[in-house]
């Protein structure tokens, strides 16, 4: 523990305080010798920084168990399966940067739920860089967080529908090993319909 606190930059008396908040896993135990790894100077890193961008430690403990119980990484992306979409790795200083302000418990549970975030030991990951880019440009913009997210369970809902769609379509008159070659297909007819329904909406608003 005074090994942890001296390179965390704090005292042990707030590292036991941190500890009985649950604000960093325990330590592992062998026989009476605690052991503390990366992952919790990590963690350590992480709630300093968040105190000093104003966040309370009763907000960060909320953060911090929803990081806990995040999904794996792996559940989310499936091991080895195919994807278009880059994963992004992120620490939660990062995270926090892009999201200025927005970074909350409750979106963070959104995010977590919408699948768009998985945890990697004392990563997260976020599942396309292009989700995460047009997220944040959003918020730039003035749009809250919270508002994106909910646009983006009810995109999801329709991209699934979308999906079952094509994938019947291409299964009817094609083999199971073409789905991936022809997915840019389907891809383009959402991405052209998409364009021209934006086109007719501003149309009605002139």
């Amino acid at each position: 523990m005074d090994e942890l606190a001296e390179k965390a930059g704090i005292t042990v008396r707030t590292l036991r305080f941190y500890r009985e908040r649950k604000l960093i896993q325990p330590p592992r135990r062998e026989g009476r010798i605690a052991w503390y790894d990366d992952t919790h100077l990590a963690r350590l890193h992480t709630i300093s920084t968040l105190l000093e961008r104003g966040h309370t430690l009763n907000g960060i403990a909320e953060l911090a168990e929803a990081f806990d119980h995040g999904r794996d990484v792996a559940d989310l992306l499936g091991v080895g399966a195919p994807t278009e979409e880059e994963p992004v790795r992120l620490t939660p200083e990062e995270l926090a940067a892009r999201f200025e302000g927005e970074v909350t418990p409750e979106n963070l549970a959104a995010a977590l739920d919408l699948g768009y975030l998985g945890t990697d030991g004392g990563d997260i990951v976020h599942i396309s860089r292009r989700l995460l880019d047009v997220s944040s440009a959003l918020v730039r913009e003035g749009i809250p967080l919270a508002e994106v997210l909910q646009a983006g369970a009810r995109v999801r809902e329709h991209a699934d529908a979308l999906a079952a769609l094509f994938t019947e379509l291409i299964l009817r008159h094609a083999p199971e090993e073409d789905l991936h070659r022809l997915r840019p297909l389907a891809r383009s007819v959402v991405e052209a319909e998409l364009s021209l329904a934006l086109d007719r909406r501003m149309r009605k608003r002139d």
